[in-house]
């Protein structure tokens, strides 16, 4: 019974021991990293956010200039009548001698544009009794270009002596041609202006300048139109001494500024 009791205790022992031995093995494996493979997915795991790109940001103005080389006016023709229609043809034969006029000096029927046409009754107003009409006042407005500057003030003056008094000249104004062409120039100088200066300052800081991220145009100003101040209205007399007044268009000028990012690199 003894004999027996002794060998078991001896087992246990054994075993306890080699439970230990396991035990601590264990611990020493997983204090050494694990395996390559448990290493090679913790380091892919915890790896550090990739960079972000350096940017630098600038803004640049760029201007462009033209001499105007076209004028534009407005002419009204009034006529009065008694009946309506005799109103509506004269006026209509009034305007039509005017556009005659302007052919001359190189007026285009597609560079005049009807702005308005008005039939308006007049009254004559009496002390004790309604007023009553006593005819019709036909308006007709159009818009002309003259093309060559140098022709503007002739085709003012030909336009009056062909209307006589029933025409009215106003909103004299100078224009460019092609002020599309002015403005790509503008916008042209503002990046250029935007890319000198992205240069230098990438350069005194030892970078070099990258790739354009974006470009945004902050703001443009287009050509102006001069208005030539002449009064409300020219007529007569006064519109056809325009052509011995010399016109000194001067020189406008077009501005735009635009925003651009760049990379660092």
């Amino acid at each position: 019974m003894n004999a027996n009791v002794t060998v078991s205790v001896r087992g246990l022992l054994v075993a306890a021991l080699v439970a230990m031995a396991l035990v601590v093995a264990y611990l020493l494996g997983g204090s050494g990293g694990g395996t390559p493979a448990a290493q090679a997915a913790d380091d892919g795991g915890t790896s550090a956010p990739a960079e972000r790109p350096r940017l630098l940001t600038m803004t640049g103005t760029g201007e462009a200039g033209a001499v105007p080389d076209q004028l534009s006016f407005g002419l009204r023709v009034t006529l009065t009548r008694v009946d309506l229609d005799e109103a509506l043809a004269a006026a209509n034969a009034s305007m039509s001698r005017v556009l005659r006029a302007l052919d001359e000096y190189d007026v285009a029927r597609s560079d005049v544009q009807t702005t308005g046409l008005s039939m308006t009754p007049v009254y004559a107003y009496h002390d004790y009794s309604p007023p009553t009409i006593t005819g019709y006042r036909v308006s007709e407005r159009a818009s002309v270009l003259v093309k060559e500057l140098a022709q503007g003030g002739k085709a003012v003056s030909a336009a009056v002596a062909a209307g006589g008094n029933a025409v009215r000249v106003g909103d004299i104004r100078l224009l460019v041609g092609d002020s599309d062409a002015v403005l790509e120039k503008a916008r042209d100088a503002a990046v250029q202006e935007a890319t000198a200066k992205a240069q230098q300052y990438a350069e005194a800081s030892g970078q070099t300048l990258g790739d354009v991220v974006t470009l945004r145009e902050v703001h443009a100003r287009p050509l102006p139109s001069p208005y030539l101040q002449f009064g409300s209205a020219v007529a007569g007399r006064a519109a056809m001494d325009l052509s011995a007044v010399p016109i000194r268009a001067g020189r406008d000028k077009s501005a735009v500024t635009v925003r651009v990012v760049w990379e660092l690199s």
